[in-house]
């Protein structure tokens, strides 16, 4: 996929990753520096005390402490005889329901490549690598590196494949040394041997942008923003279509407001790895990992997802199950094997296949448990779980052949295939209403009869909001999209 959605911006109080966006689609170099102005340099010391005053976690999912992730570096670094090091900006989203690190590097690259730098400065280090995944990110961020001139030529921008799993760690550096973009299945650690072999600090896009930030701020002023134990703004993707950037402790409901949204039948809060919050949890929710932690979730790279209540949760989570185990490394058998046959079960109980489909189900998600060579089997099988936990009777009646009489409407977002998607008529529900050609008179014509004139129509892009309000209004629920 060569560019994916373009996500809307939003923010919480002042922005401080988005600031300047509200004038310019993008800041080139001048504009960066207009609103932002210039970089500070720091000392290895200076560098690792800010990141540990202003405690800066990994925004890509883990968490993990940056000071420690330098500190690691520097280690290794005096291990060596020649004290190389690297720096690597993870830029690579395959998580479809996440584009934060998307809109940092189309809108505003420089404030990344600030951050990535400052870092590379502090450690000496002679390479830095931003890697991504798409088409029109990797046009960005080589124009803000020619934007730089002679400052700009440490930067390397590499585009690997478009996976879930190229986003992992030591997936990621084997691929920017020219192998196989492919989680390793062995516990490296990229700060002892990442890219060229070299001690490498590697951390996503968000990271190193909060830490440039920072490092113009300085600590006392980067920590008037948010909560005392977890300072500064948090970037949230909103129903895969919505980066906002908010204080963290801002309650989770508001956010879904400020985007138009509410917590509908549930939140999947942490992406396709997280886990469902039911309404009232996700009403009580705050942005921050102590909120999220007394409610048995994280907010990983920062997805979340809001279930409206017009569409089938069974479905949706049997559609994106199946995506994810289309997405496997191919490496172990939990995943190549695993994975698919959970989804089958999963599939086999949404269609009414009874109590025994979801025994399968639980017996499916322990078959993978703990057996992967990463960690996508056991990520995989979470969200499932969680998805059980959180819809009990959705399940129960899909699997008894009642079902929930709700259409899936896509609502967990998906990549889109090359091909375009279609509006699909059941004749054995349409009743000739006429509704459709009403919403969507650009796609859909009826016969004489007063029915559409065919059973697949190709939806153009543009027209998709139409189509799904097509989906929503026929009153025999005779249609679908299909991608």
């Amino acid at each position: 996929m060569n560019a994916g959605p373009r996500p809307g911006l939003g923010c919480v109080g002042a922005p401080r990753l988005l600031a300047g966006l509200d004038r310019a689609a993008r800041l080139d170099r001048e504009a960066h520096l207009a609103v932002h102005g210039p970089l500070p340099r720091c000392h290895p010391d200076e560098l690792v005390t800010l990141a540990d005053d202003i405690e800066l976690r990994g925004r890509g999912g883990a968490g993990f402490p940056f000071a420690r992730k330098m500190r690691a570096v520097i280690r290794s670094a005096w291990g060596r005889n020649d004290g190389l090091t690297a720096v690597v900006v993870n830029g690579s989203e395959g998580e479809p329901s996440c584009l934060k690190d998307t809109a940092l590097l189309l809108h505003a690259p420089h404030l990344v490549l600030d951050g990535a730098l400052l870092a590379a400065a502090a450690l000496g280090a002679e390479e830095v690598a931003v890697a991504v995944t798409r088409a029109d990110v990797e046009q960005s961020v080589r124009e803000a590196v020619a934007e730089r001139g002679p400052a700009g030529r440490r930067v390397r921008v590499a585009r690997l494949p478009e996976r879930f799993v190229t986003g992992e760690g030591t997936a990621l550096v084997d691929g920017l040394n020219g192998g196989a973009t492919l989680p390793s299945g062995q516990k490296v650690r990229t700060s002892e041997r990442g890219l060229g072999g070299m001690p490498t600090l590697l951390s996503n896009t968000e990271t190193f942008a909060q830490l440039a930030v920072a490092a113009r701020l300085g600590a006392s002023e980067y920590r008037t923003a948010g909560l005392p134990s977890e300072p500064g703004t948090v970037l949230l993707t909103v129903a895969g279509s919505t980066v906002v950037e908010t204080p963290s402790g801002t309650s989770l409901p508001y956010v879904l407001q400020l985007c138009g949204t509410e917590p509908g039948q549930g939140v999947l809060v942490g992406g396709y790895h997280g886990k469902w919050l039911d309404p009232v949890s996700a009403r009580a929710a705050q942005v921050s990992r102590q909120s999220l932690d007394t409610l048995g979730a994280r907010l990983g790279a920062g997805a979340v997802l809001p279930l409206p209540e017009d569409t089938c949760p069974a479905g949706e989570v049997a559609r994106v199950a199946r995506w994810m185990a289309g997405e496997s490394a191919g490496q172990c058998g939990p995943c190549v094997r695993g994975l698919p046959a959970l989804a089958d079960v999963l599939d086999d109980a949404v269609r009414g296949g009874g109590r025994a489909a979801l025994d399968a189900v639980e017996a499916r998600m322990r078959s993978v448990l703990g057996r992967g060579a990463c960690s996508h089997p056991d990520g995989t099988s979470r969200f499932v779980a969680s998805a059980l936990a959180a819809f009990p009777d959705e399940f129960r009646d899909h699997a008894l052949g009642s079902g929930c009489g709700r259409r899936v409407l896509g609502a967990l977002p998906l990549p889109r295939d090359e091909s375009p998607e279609r509006l699909v008529v059941d004749w054995t529900l349409c009743r000739g209403h006429g509704l459709c050609v009403d919403v969507l008179p650009d796609v859909v014509r009826l016969d004489a009869d007063g029915y559409p004139a065919e059973a697949s129509m190709v939806v153009p892009g543009h027209l998709r909001p139409k189509a799904l309000r097509a989906v929503r209004r026929c009153p025999a629920l005779a249609l679908r999209i299909q991608g």
